[in-house]
């Protein structure tokens, strides 16, 4: 997302309130406030760019949301694209673009066609197919609690791996990975253990 400054930052949601002990909209908000802002023990709301040299430093997988705030897709697109370009140059390990805005993921596949894409619904339309491989991307995001097994099929068919959020049980995630789910998206990591084969596919939700 797009701070007030169009500095891209790591933030869920589009009001700070909920992260942060700031009130506003993370879009009007200036990088000198935002950065200012305690997101959770003392931590700072993150720049991309140094979330980029973390993943970057220790060889991690990345899967980068393109968030815009409402009325932002092409902004925030253009910039997080461009960027990406730039900052991921040269990895051996390259992210993965995703979005829920299907302008966001155009804007994507156009400026930086090199790094592979995802879509993301929350209840996965009956076209999504179309959608897929008309934005040239390579998985499926959606809502576990919204995934029916037609889809996972068709998926499965065609080769697109499926990335499910927000799952918080180890019992949730492994009916997940026993119905061919690839992935899950988490906010408790600290329930799954590294050394468990099942869970290679976890992705910590910011």
């Amino acid at each position: 997302m797009l701070s007030g400054d169009g500095t891209p930052v790591l933030i869920h949601d589009e009001t700070l309130e909920r992260t942060t002990n700031g009130s506003g909209l993370v879009c009007e908000t200036p990088d000198a406030l935002l950065f200012s802002l305690d997101a959770g023990d003392g931590e700072r709301v993150p720049h991309y760019v140094d979330a980029v040299a973390v993943c970057r430093e220790h060889g991690l997988l990345a899967n980068v949301e393109i968030k815009p705030a409402v009325g932002f897709d092409r902004q925030t697109a253009e910039m997080v694209a461009r960027l990406s370009t730039v900052l991921w140059q040269g990895a051996k390990v390259q992210p993965l673009l995703s979005s829920f805005s299907l302008e966001a993921l155009e804007i994507a596949r156009h400026l930086a066609p090199g790094i592979s894409r995802g879509v993301r619904f929350e209840r996965v339309p009956a076209d999504w197919l179309a959608v897929v491989r008309r934005l040239q991307a390579v998985t499926l995001h959606c809502d576990a609690m919204h995934l029916s097994d037609d889809v996972l099929a068709e998926a499965k068919a065609n080769g697109i791996p499926v990335l499910c959020y927000t799952v918080n049980t180890k019992k949730a995630a492994e009916s997940m990975f026993k119905r061919g789910v690839s992935a899950i998206f988490t906010d408790r990591l600290d329930l799954f253990s590294a050394e468990t084969s099942a869970y290679k596919g976890l992705h910590l939700r910011g």
